[in-house]
């Protein structure tokens, strides 16, 4: 009998999805958004949280690195989205990020019931429910597990454009607008990744 209640509540475990999103590289100067969204069942949300998994910003690259092959282990889904440079100039970095998720929303294999977005703005184009949760990485697994897809895929696509991008020190800035990205710019000038309406907007350009 006990057993029976074990497996059922098991079941039930397993049915129950978390359905969290998240974006990385809103505030860099130099190439793509990306989105990520993750869904967990609360069994193997809960195994994530046991092994460290939690806000992106928080952790290593290193760490990072070590905890996405677990995510995408124990994850039920997941969906990678990115919106290129030229978007984000021509529609404003809001309307490119919401892009970016949507175009991450529709490689999951379902639509969800409901999604958890990290941060204060809706998501717009999404017909369906969405709770907006500000520092949502830090209290939803699967916010923080999507954050981490998110930033490791950025970051691997920095290291590449830092090879061909050589003397921006992309890999070392990821695109942000650090001092020395932006003293290089002003020496170098833009490449045609760097986000021209940042940078008029704080008059490097």
């Amino acid at each position: 009998m006990q057993e029976k209640k074990e497996e059922d509540l098991q079941q039930v475990l397993n049915k129950i999805f978390e359905v969290g999103i998240d974006e990385v590289g809103r505030g860099a100067v130099f190439g793509p958004v990306f989105s990520a969204v993750v869904v967990l069942t609360e069994k193997n949300k809960y195994i994530l949280k046991q092994v460290g998994v939690m806000d992106s910003k928080k952790l290593t690259p290193k760490r990072r690195k070590l905890l996405l092959p677990k995510i995408l282990l124990l994850c039920s889904d997941y969906g990678v989205g990115q919106s290129s440079t030229r978007e984000i100039d021509k529609l404003g970095i809001r309307v490119a990020t919401e892009l970016s998720m949507i175009r991450a929303l529709k490689k999951l294999k379902e639509k969800p019931s409901e999604l958890i977005i990290d941060g204060p703005l809706l998501l717009r184009p999404w017909e369906g429910i969405q709770k907006n949760i500000v520092s949502g990485d830090s209290k939803f697994t699967a916010i923080a597990s999507a954050s981490i897809i998110a930033k490791v895929s950025r970051d691997k696509l920095m290291e590449r454009l830092d090879k061909k991008y050589s003397g921006y020190a992309i890999f070392k800035n990821k695109g942000y607008g650090t001092q020395e990205h932006l003293s290089i710019i002003k020496e170098n000038g833009i490449t045609n990744l760097h986000r021209k309406s940042f940078l008029r907007k704080s008059n490097i350009i």
